[in-house]
């Protein structure tokens, strides 16, 4: 059976982002893993499998985005990828359209233009928002307002890895106002695939 862009993606986030042990989350609570999906994004391979996996769901649940876009840090090299992603695919498959990027600051610039998003910013246009992992959904819900409040529509959101157990869905999907939220991956599903190389 072919490996798919996901598949390929989810063996090395496993093998080079996931760790077992103690750890104290942003929230304060303790955990017995730790997902850095930048060790996986910011990897050369490893961002190139990110753009083509996100490209691969945009197809699958045919889903048109004219841009990608997310919260800076975590998601800033997720929307590098997909958009130059869509440029590869697109010159190999004509007439296939361009997904730009933009990022969204935490805050707004004090100087400047003053412009909260960075990229692409057109009135109206269909964006999906990105995220490296949910847990309570704070960034990406955060993502999702500054989108709307510059005048696009969300019309999906996608994370690489939902943390099933901080039950941030719930809130994301209330934030997307009817809009589609995926997950490529459950924590669960990366900790299993870790502990399948663990035993080879």
């Amino acid at each position: 059976m072919a490996t798919t862009y996901r598949d390929a993606l989810l063996h090395l986030l496993s093998r080079i982002s996931f760790k077992l042990g103690e750890f104290t989350l942003s929230s304060g609570a303790t955990s017995d893993y730790y997902i850095d999906c930048r060790t996986t994004t910011l990897h050369a391979e490893g961002g190139r499998l990110t753009g083509l996996a996100i490209l691969e769901l945009l197809r699958e649940q045919k889903i048109r985005a004219a841009a990608v876009g997310g919260l800076t840090l975590g998601a800033d090299p997720i929307v590098s990828n997909v958009a130059t992603a869509s440029a590869w695919y697109a010159q190999e498959h004509h007439g296939a359209p361009l997904i730009h990027g933009f990022l969204v600051r935490k805050a707004e610039k004090t100087h400047g233009t003053g412009r909260r998003i960075e990229g692409f910013l057109e009135k109206g246009a269909p964006v999906l928002i990105v995220d490296d992992v949910c847990t309570t959904g704070a960034s990406t819900i955060a993502a999702i307002e500054a989108a709307r409040e510059s005048g696009m529509k969300v019309v999906a959101v996608a994370c690489l890895v939902e943390r099933e157990e901080a039950k941030g869905r719930a809130a994301v999907e209330a934030a997307a106002q009817g809009a589609p939220f995926f997950a490529l991956y459950t924590a669960n599903d990366v900790r299993a695939a870790h502990v399948r190389q663990l035993a080879l």
